[in-house]
C-alpha cells in the first residue's frame, strides 16, 4: 500500500493516507473526495559518517533556533 499525500480541493486540508488498490481516499475533515494528489517529500540516506545532530527548528513555530526558543510552548 503506498503512502500518498493529498489536497483537498473543498476544505483545503492537507493529509497523508494509505492507498489501497481500486480504493478512493477522502478527506479526513470533510469528507470530501475531491483530491488533488501532491508530491510527497522523501528523505534520502547516504553513505558516510554520521554527522554530529543538529536541532531542527522548532515544530510549533517554525523558529530556526529550535525547539523552546519561542515563548509557543
Amino acid at each position: 500500500m503506498p503512502l500518498y499525500e493529498y489536497a483537498c480541493k473543498t476544505c483545503a486540508t492537507r493529509f497523508e493516507v494509505l492507498v489501497r488498490t481500486g480504493e478512493t481516499p477522502e478527506c479526513p475533515s470533510c469528507h470530501g473526495t475531491t483530491l488533488e494528489r501532491r508530491f510527497s517529500v522523501f528523505a534520502a540516506h547516504t553513505g558516510g559518517a554520521p554527522k554530529a545532530a543538529v536541532p531542527g527548528p522548532c515544530g510549533s513555530c517554525g523558529d530556526p533556533r529550535g525547539p523552546g526558543a519561542c515563548s509557543m510552548n
